[in-house]
């Protein structure tokens, strides 16, 4: 999702090192107080070494490393700054990890290092010392070998032999060679002019195994020492290539007059042989005059050397027989000579290494540095196509070593600056937020702010309270006590300055244009609050800031004492000239950071003692929201350090929560009934411990994406390029997470199934049948869905909707039943095919849960259609959740490496225990129990348990007291069967409630397997009508309570007689309150008794309001006859509705309006009898606006189309009196009636509404009633009443007089209905 494109870590200043790996090249450099790693090839960055790691007191120096070497064989790199040396060590995994270090005593600061195979040479103000690897304690230590007193090295390297040390020393022009065993100087080799680098030549070809010395001196000329015959142990100079050597005098002399026209460097015999080699095998051409000259160079043996000279050109140079014992006929060659401006600038240093393509090499230049690859067959025929650039870095510039600050990024995020220790620069976002490019510096500053994509700058002093515009010419103005600094979009040509001064105050800057840019003070003024805000923010402009039209977009957030956020926008002519646009109560007051985004979601983060709080927080708060999204704590040891937010071109927001090593972007993810998933979720982790040790000091959102991470003094840039195949870019993940969904997607099918709109899942899935077909029969078609027009989820459609009708072509002819292709109609042949096709091949974008869920809804729409005739809309909705539960779990269950699927799709996701409670109302509130029961019966293979009817929440929903009863019968009939054994104690709790103990007698006269037969059958012969009897029940129920026998016990409880304590033995210690409530409907025989009455106020209320699960609390008030708060708890705040109460409601959750099929129930529900009317009348019109416009913002996660339909088709109308015209005959109570009820288009149909009060009782759902009520007395109402609400009640009020009217039916007149 978001990989790393580009990373700044200085430049380097002198030599390059290289380590070569089998299947890479690595070249390194100091910056700073680290070591740089990059890949040859590419620059781009492997590694940087902290010399902190290993010496934590030099972090805070102000000190950098000086001297660098790497020992390749060990895979050793090792560092120094002053007197400490660090190593580190490539370990087998590719990860570097602490070698060894040592702390030079008294020998001044190390000038110069060299180490191989073992052996350190540590060149320092004191002189030279050799150290040497051993192994101590099991800690790899350095001991000291010999120490000389010599003149400060510069320069000093091992020879290949490892016999000698040559030294060179900045006060003097000697190369010095020195013994490596003794430390005795063996020679001094003079040189006209001072040497800058030594180079030891080893070749397998010489017979001898002495080494030859190449020096370079500060003219760039090369000088071939090669061992004396009689005298191995010294060297004399056999040939020097300078640039009149190389090149006719005329052309030496056209390069100018400059010290330095040219940089030498000798090629790696050894890297260039097995280059050669490998082209000339695969090379087809042999007569080709490039092959030839490249066997010749192959065959010959020649070293060749590549001069890199002022016009930017190349020269290849040779020299012959250096192998040659004795050194004899040595000659030397210009090979090849490119033509000029191959190279943009003359390097200070050249190097050549192997490439990871074999036919290839890998030349690098410092400084500048950048990277080529060389093409052997061109670059030694001197074509400049022989050199491709690969990489190039940066040039480098004063301070960029400095420690980075902070980042100040323009609203848009198209230029950054980036504020150091010393001073800073801006740099201007490119190419689509994939590239820097460095802009304009600064010194010193307090404030920064960078304007119009970074081609503008503002920086303001304390010291001075100027602002100052970096224009041209400079514009400066004095604002005093500036404690913060922003910019802001305008309407104007540049973007605007608002300052934050320590008195609170609002300070605005437009930057006029013309003659030039120039700082004016538009306004200074403070926000209308009674108390100074603890904190003022700005609103991160991010999204808007994109718009062209510039509408308006608040700018700031205030944060008050108490943690209510409230949002501002500026605007002109107002006292205070700022308008406060929403506000949210957090309750949180000791935050330690907080930031907004430019959807206006807010986050906090709070200091708590175990850790850290951090919320994120909307500012559309009302009654149905509290604003809280997500919530998380972080413990201590990850500690928050920013906040920054971006906004993607569909205005979702992304946040970024900054850590010490790593930051974890949170985005938005829609609400499922598939998954529990939070409402904010890490959709990606950028860590930069694999590149860096540092702590990041800070991190930005730039344009397009783009992510700038800074840690010491080194940028870290992070982009939506996809390097792997498996990834997408962080937009488009976000957009599928929480974006507008696509027509198949089950989310959507699903909402269209529990609204009715099954014509419309039918259509969509015969359209998906035809495309999953295309790319079935074609593997490589892309997947490609034609979105279905909104206006088809905007028509009318009814869960009784009948089958399109089958065509005829006479009166008395057949149907057609193939006059359609098989594969446009919806059919059982058509749904196996998809289903299959699908198991086979996945479609792309959807989670191994969704794709489960979209075949199983897929499924269950067959199913439905099958038999959707006999079930009414509610059940047809149980059916729908039913089918899917049961289908989901069978596939969870299955093995995933059936053929059929071939393990495309993970089953492991997805189980679920029971039905949601909202599926459980949907039966309790159908006319079709019976068939639902049937249907629900065969769905668990005909034979369900008790553990089945929990799952379903049958005894919830079942409304018949028979039906209960002789369901009731069967599960203990099925939990008697379940058992091999046929263990007469598996059902004796429901046998026992229905009062079938003679039943239960005879089975355990057939269990003579059982242990307790005989003292059951003793003790089941009893009567239990008895009064003795039923207290031996009893004392026996207490005993199998302390045996854990909690089932058992609860039976012996009902065989005692004493259902309340069976009931609180499924309470408390099966945690069951679906067994307690089967128990006392069952027993009590009625959904009215007092037991079932207790259950409902104590637990299920209560539970109902701790999980904020408004379904579960409607059924509950529907069964203690309060349909009027079964309406109300649907749209009324839950505190509202514990305050009216008369039982004490400890705990209120979260209130969980995030299912929109709460709309679905409320508008059913608010006209279905007189109570729910009555409640609805207490919901004031406010509220119910309130209340739909949640619900489309939950429909909007998503289903955006479902959302415009339910605002465009939701009616307000309320239960009401309609007052007959004058021309229109007296109407009949029943006409009255009819008239008075303004209902739901849907439900418009009613004939009548169910009497379920008493008429003669007040209006108020708050008075109390003369039985038991859950309402309180009228002093303690606590819910506060709208304008609208006193006219509801009146209207109410005529509503209930009409229908005392009805109750009065007129005798029965057949004239009254007027037959002709």
């Amino acid at each position: 999702m978001l990989d790393l494109l580009k990373t700044f870590t200085g430049s380097p200043v002198g030599a390059l090192h290289q380590l070569v790996l089998p299947h890479v090249t690595l070249i390194l450099y100091p910056s700073a107080d680290t070591v740089v790693i990059l890949d040859a090839s590419t620059l781009d960055l492997v590694r940087v070494l902290n010399f902190g790691e290993i010496y934590p007191g030099t972090q805070h120096l102000n000190q950098t490393i000086s001297c660098v070497a790497v020992d390749s064989a060990m895979k050793v790199i090792v560092a120094s700054m002053d007197t400490h040396i660090a190593a580190w060590l490539l370990s087998g995994n590719n990860t570097w990890r602490i070698h060894s270090s040592i702390s030079l005593q008294d020998s001044g600061s190390v000038t110069t290092l060299d180490c191989r195979s073992g052996l350190l040479s540590v060149g320092s103000q004191n002189g030279l010392s050799v150290y040497t690897l051993i192994l101590e304690n099991d800690l790899l230590t350095w001991s000291k070998k010999w120490e000389a007193r010599v003149a400060t090295p510069s320069l000093a390297k091992f020879a290949p032999t490892l016999a000698f040390i040559a030294t060179i020393s900045h006060h003097d022009d000697l190369v010095r060679l020195y013994s490596t065993t003794s430390g005795r100087l063996v020679q001094d080799i003079p040189h006209p002019r001072p040497v800058t680098d030594l180079i030891w030549r080893f070749s397998q070809a010489s017979r001898s195994g002495d080494p030859a010395l190449y020096t370079i001196t500060s003219d760039s000329t090369l000088r071939i020492f090669l061992p004396v015959i009689d005298a191995p142990h010294r060297l004399q100079l056999h040939a020097s290539l300078d640039l009149f050597s190389s090149l006719p005098f005329l052309v030496a002399a056209k390069l100018g007059s400059h010290s330095r026209k040219s940089t030498v460097m000798w090629l790696d015999k050894e890297v260039v042989r097995r280059t050669i080699k490998a082209v000339l095998a695969s090379a087809t051409e042999d007569a080709s005059l490039q092959v030839k000259r490249l066997r010749e160079i192959d065959e010959e043996g020649w070293d060749l050397f590549v001069r890199a000279l002022g016009d930017g050109s190349m020269l290849v140079s040779a020299v012959a027989n250096i192998d040659r014992r004795p050194p004899t006929l040595i000659r030397q060659f210009a090979l090849s000579h490119t033509s000029s401006n191959v190279l943009s600038q003359l390097p200070s240093h050249l190097y050549l290494f192997p490439h990871p393509n074999v036919t290839s090499l890998i030349m690098a230049t410092s400084t500048p540095l950048t990277t080529f690859e060389v093409s052997p067959l061109a670059f030694f025929d001197g074509q400049s196509t022989g050199l491709h650039l690969n990489a190039k870095g940066l040039d480098r510039f004063p301070h960029e070593e400095s420690k980075i600050r902070r980042l100040v990024r323009t609203p848009a995020g198209r230029g950054v600056a980036v504020v150091r220790v010393d001073g800073g620069e801006v740099w201007r976002v490119i190419e689509g937020g994939s590239q820097l490019v460095r802009g304009r510096r600064w010194s010193n500053a307090d404030h920064v702010v960078v304007l119009d994509g970074g081609k503008l700058l503002a920086t303001y002093s304390s010291e001075t309270s100027v602002l100052t515009l970096h224009s041209e010419p400079i514009s400066t103005l004095t604002i005093l006590s500036i404690t913060d600094l922003f910019s802001a979009p305008s309407r104007t040509t540049h973007e605007c300055i608002v300052g934050l001064t320590s008195d609170s105050s609002i300070v605005y800057i437009y930057i006029d244009s013309k003659p030039n840019p120039t700082l004016r003070l538009h306004s200074k003024n403070n926000l209308p609050l009674a108390q100074p805000p603890k904190v003022i923010i700005p609103v991160d402009p991010m999204s808007w800031s994109r718009d062209s039209s510039l509408e308006e977009h608040d700018t700031l957030l205030s944060i008050s004492d108490d943690g209510e956020l409230s949002f501002w926008i500026a605007e002109d002519g107002t006292p205070s000239g700022w308008r406060c646009t929403g506000k949210v109560k957090t309750g949180r007051k000791t935050f330690a950071l907080a930031s907004c985004s430019s959807a206006k979601k807010s986050v906090l983060v709070v200091q708590l003692p175990d850790g850290q709080e951090l919320t994120i927080w909307d500012s559309k708060e009302s009654e149905f929201a509290s604003g809280l999204e997500h919530r998380r704590i972080f413990s201590t040891s990850e500690h928050i350090n920013d906040l920054d937010w971006t906004s993607t071109p569909d205005n979702q927001s992304i946040l970024a929560v900054g850590f010490t090593h790593h930051v974890e972007l949170l985005c938005q993810q829609r609400k499922t009934y598939f998954n529990d998933d939070p409402a904010w979720a890490i959709c990606w982790k950028v860590d930069i411990r694999n590149y860096i040790s540092y702590p990041i000091r800070d991190s930005i959102w730039l344009a397009n994406g783009s992510f700038l991470i800074a840690a010491g003094h080194q940028l870290f840039l992070f982009g939506q390029t996809a390097l792997q195949k498996d990834q997408e870019p962080l937009f488009q993940y976000v957009a599928r997470h929480n974006g507008p969904l696509e027509d198949y997607h089950p989310q959507m099918l699903l909402q269209c199934l529990l609204w009715g709109k099954v014509e419309l899942v039918k259509q969509i899935i015969v359209a998906l049948s035809l495309v999953v077909k295309v790319i079935y029969e074609d593997p490589t078609q892309d997947f490609h869905w034609n979105a279905f027009p909104v206006e088809q989820y905007l028509r009318g459609q009814h869960m009784t909707s009948n089958k399109p009708s089958k065509r005829y072509n006479s009166l008395f002819s057949t149907p057609q039943e193939n006059s359609l292709p098989d594969e446009t109609v919806f059919s059982r042949h058509m749904v196996e095919t998809l289903i299959e096709q699908l198991e086979t091949r996945p479609l792309p974008h959807l989670t191994p849960n969704e794709h489960a869920f979209l075949l199983v809804l897929i499924q269950t729409t067959l199913e439905i259609e099958e038999q959707r005739r006999a079930l009414d809309a509610n059940g047809l909705r149980y059916v729908i959740s039913m089918r899917s539960f049961y289908i989901l779990n069978r596939r969870v269950t299955s093995d995933p490496s059936s053929p059929r699927s071939n393990g495309a799709i993970p089953r492991s996701t997805g189980w679920r225990e029971r039905l949601r409670y909202r599926d459980m109302v949907w039966a309790f509130h159908s006319e079709s129990q019976g068939l639902l029961l049937s249907t629900s019966t065969a769905a668990c293979s005909g034979r369900m348990l008790w553990s089945d009817a929990r799952a379903l929440g049958v005894f919830i929903w079942l409304n018949s007291v028979e039906s209960l009863r002789a369901h009731m019968e069967v599960i203990a009939r099925n939990e008697y069967m379940a058992g091999d054994n046929r263990d007469p104690t598996a059902c004796s709790l429901f046998y026992f409630a229905l009062g079938k103990m003679k039943l239960v007698h005879g089975l355990w006269k057939q269990a003579a397997w059982h242990k307790e037969q005989a003292i059951m059958l003793k003790f089941l012969a009893n009567d239990f009508t008895q009064p003795k009897q039923k207290t031996a029940a009893l004392k026996n129920a207490y005993a199998l309570l302390g045996k854990q026998r909690f089932e058992y016990a609860a039976a012996f409880f009902l065989l005692g007689g004493s259902l309340k304590d069976a009931v609180h033995v499924c309470l408390r210690h099966l945690s069951d309150f679906q067994l307690a409530i089967a128990l006392a409907r069952v027993v009590e025989g009625s959904s009215d008794g007092p037991v079932l009455r207790d259950i409902l106020h104590n637990t299920v209320i209560p539970t109902a309001f701790r999980e904020g699960n408004r379904w579960l609390g409607s059924w509950a008030f529907w069964m203690l006859n309060r349909r009027d708060f079964a309406v109300r708890i649907l749209v009324t705040p839950l505190r509202d509705i514990a305050d009216a109460l008369d039982i004490q409601v400890i705990e209120i959750g979260e209130p969980h309006y995030d299912d929109p099929s709460l709309a679905l129930l409320f508008s059913q529900l608010r006209s279905k009898t007189l109570q729910t009317a009555k409640g609805t009348s207490e919901i004031s019109g406010r509220s119910e606006f309130n209340f739909v416009l949640q619900i489309a913002r939950v429909f909007s996660t998503g289903c955006h189309a479902l959302a415009l339909d339910l605002v465009r088709s939701w009616s307000f109308e309320r239960p009401s009196i309609s007052v007959p015209a004058p021309t229109e005959p007296p109407p009949t109570p029943y006409a009255t009636l009819r008239r008075s009820l303004a209902l739901d288009p849907k439900l418009r149909r009613r004939s009548s509404i169910m009497i379920d009060m008493d008429i003669a009782s007040p209006a108020s759902t708050r008075k109390v009633s003369p039985e038991r009520s859950l309402v309180r007395a009228p002093t303690q109402e606590t819910i506060k009443e709208e304008g609208d609400l006193l006219a509801r009640k009146a209207g109410l009020g005529s509503l209930l007089k009409s229908a005392k009217q009805d109750v009065q039916v007129p005798e029965f007149n057949m004239d009254s209905f007027s037959f002709v």
